[in-house]
């Protein structure tokens, strides 16, 4: 269907007289968040019809079964991967290939996944995949199936008062809101060449489509149930969203695609990722040979990376508190201390950066950071790599481990990092009954319900709405957020690296695994008890300017859980601590 707005036919128009020729083999779609003719921005703010300005801080969705209109009206399908585009992650390009030679007078796709490919297996998809759940964050987790488009962000009236507005999360998805999309454009492809199509998603055209949408009436927040008229309304208007970009705009902004990284799993006999995990991203030189991992073993409990020689990685990183910190702020070097607590050290093979701000890009750059930080090991690297090779034992154990004599800063990230990223927990009580090897209490399932369930008063549906930052296999999606907490100017968390307002106050989402055992809790410490966690997600949430939007579309203060349901989520959280590897962590070799 044409969208029917006045100024589209020009549009067209445009294109038809100015439209590229775009060639066969691969064609690069690049598809750009617009508003009208302005270009969208977390920073942007718009305005609906009902009179409300609203902001985005997410769009996130899925776009697949691409296909070609002919000039005589019949469709040629094409055989391409899906794609997953990302305005905070930059994504903004579908290649699609093969691309047959021809002229073509329309693109269609669906904004969304086909049943076969919807329902399968999430583990299947390699780590670059644009269907990994680990990098699109939008799989349902538990109850199956991927948000096929999820649009996040604030709103309020002329006048009020942005930081404290209230927020909304669209989340269409479900078979009934797939959205096919036909898109009217000008093309020829020829043999053995590529091209390119600009595209844009009127963003506003979502809101005020077919059906209008009004925050304040219709409601801030939809998971698609069966019978939704928020989400039928979405769904009408997002087919008509789409439309050719004009011959003058600027086409040079797409970030490129990440180079797809190694599909080889490492393994080995004492490792091996869990069956239910999704595929992680590994570093393609890793090998998880059994010297590597015994050399990053000894080096994590080794005192000799620490100025006077009495500190190690172990001393801030406690098996028994799930390797996290029991102290709110550790104690380095003469006692010095740091103003965030020590993050727990499991499942990092999924991590896309590290420490609370994410100012690691990778595992092996983090390592080598607390030691020459002045707050803990104080250290010179250098003059590291000179004390172990004093050590006699440690001429072997290099040698041993990297075929050749030599230490390194580099060899000891290498091995440091060998060693954490063995370190998977998976095991807990919730894992076993999830594989039919053991049950949940009814305090407990009556905590994963609630856990699992979102809080819609419009739809009657009143969970604790944990599963959005904290779903799927890792209970965590890795994102930076602003959970409810003050924003200190001390320690603006993200927004320190970035410098980026959007990320004042967010910070790194940490697994729940294993939660009972890595008190305190936030990334201060200033929680003691899981009670004191969820009394804050419950009463004690601070509307500020980047409060998350799955937070900030709750009543004022949170969530108002009752006395019962606290009792019964914190049942359930209890039952993902994994015994064994609180037993058996790093054991350190006699």
């Amino acid at each position: 269907m044409r969208p029917n707005l006045p100024h589209v036919p020009a549009i067209i128009a445009m294109v038809i007289l100015y439209g590229p020729v775009l060639m066969a083999g691969t064609l690069e779609v690049s598809i750009q968040p617009v508003a009208g003719d302005l270009r969208v921005t977390p920073e942007t703010v718009l305005a609906n019809q009902a009179g409300e300005q609203w902001s985005v801080v997410r769009l996130s969705y899925l776009l697949s079964e691409p296909a070609l209109q002919r000039p005589d009206g019949t469709w040629q399908a094409v055989e391409s991967d899906p794609a997953w585009l990302s305005l905070a992650d930059g994504r903004s390009q579908w290649q699609i290939t093969p691309v047959p030679e021809g002229e073509w007078t329309a693109i269609r796709f669906s904004v969304g996944l086909p049943p076969p490919v919807n329902d399968r297996d999430p583990t299947v998809w390699g780590p670059a995949h644009p269907l990994n759940p680990n990098l699109n964050g939008l799989h349902w987790s538990w109850q199956g199936g991927y948000i096929f488009l999820a649009l996040e962000g604030r709103f309020w009236k002329e006048g009020d008062d942005p930081a404290e507005a209230p927020g909304f999360a669209y989340h269409v998805a479900r078979e009934t809101f797939r959205t096919r999309v036909s898109v009217p454009v000008k093309l020829r492809t020829r043999g053995g060449e590529e091209g390119r199509l600009s595209l844009n998603l009127d963003l506003a055209r979502i809101l005020d489509g077919e059906k209008p949408v009004s925050f304040a009436r219709d409601g801030s927040s939809t998971h698609s149930k069966e019978g939704d008229p928020l989400a039928a309304a979405l769904h009408e208007n997002l087919k008509n969203a789409f439309r050719p970009a004009g011959p003058n705009e600027d086409r040079t902004e797409a970030r490129p695609l990440p180079k797809p990284a190694s599909e080889t799993d490492a393994t080995i006999d004492e490792w091996s990722l869990p069956a239910k995990f999704p595929r992680a991203r590994l570093p393609v030189d890793l090998e998880m040979t059994t010297e590597r991992l015994a050399l990053g073993r000894q080096l994590f409990h080794e005192t000799s990376l620490s100025r006077s020689n009495t500190l190690s990685c172990a001393s801030c990183h406690l098996a028994d508190h799930g390797l996290s910190d029991p102290r709110p702020f550790s104690a380095g070097e003469q006692g010095r201390t740091g103003r965030r607590n020590a993050m727990p050290l499991f499942n990092l093979a999924w991590k896309p950066s590290f420490f609370w701000d994410g100012r690691a890009a990778s595992l092996r750059e983090q390592v080598l950071v607390p030691i020459e930080d002045h707050q803990e090991l104080d250290e010179d690297l250098t003059n590291v790599v000179r004390k172990l090779g004093e050590d006699p034992r440690y001429g072997t154990r290099f040698t041993e481990a990297f075929g050749s004599p030599g230490i390194s800063a580099d060899r000891l990230a290498i091995a440091l990092e060998t060693f954490l990223l063995s370190l998977v927990s998976y095991d807990s009580k919730f894992d076993r009954a999830q594989r039919g090897q053991g049950t949940l209490t009814d305090l407990e399932q009556r905590g994963f319900e609630l856990f699992m369930t979102e809080r819609e008063p419009r739809s009657g549906q009143f969970g604790g709405d944990c599963f959005h930052c904290h779903g799927g296999a890792l209970f965590t999606d890795h994102q930076f957020r602003n959970n409810g907490l003050a924003i200190d100017a001390a320690d603006p968390g993200r927004g320190e690296v970035t410098g980026l307002a959007l990320d004042q106050g967010t910070f790194s989402t940490p697994s729940l695994r294993n939660i009972a055992l890595t008190a305190p809790y936030m990334h201060d410490g200033r929680f003691a008890t899981l009670e004191e966690v969820l009394d804050h997600y419950s009463e004690g949430v601070q509307r500020t300017q980047t409060l998350d939007p799955n937070l900030a579309k709750h009543p004022e203060g949170g969530l108002g859980l009752s006395k019962d349901e606290k009792a019964a989520l914190i049942a359930f959280l209890r039952t993902l601590t994994d015994d064994q590897f609180a037993r058996d962590a790093y054991a350190e070799e006699d």
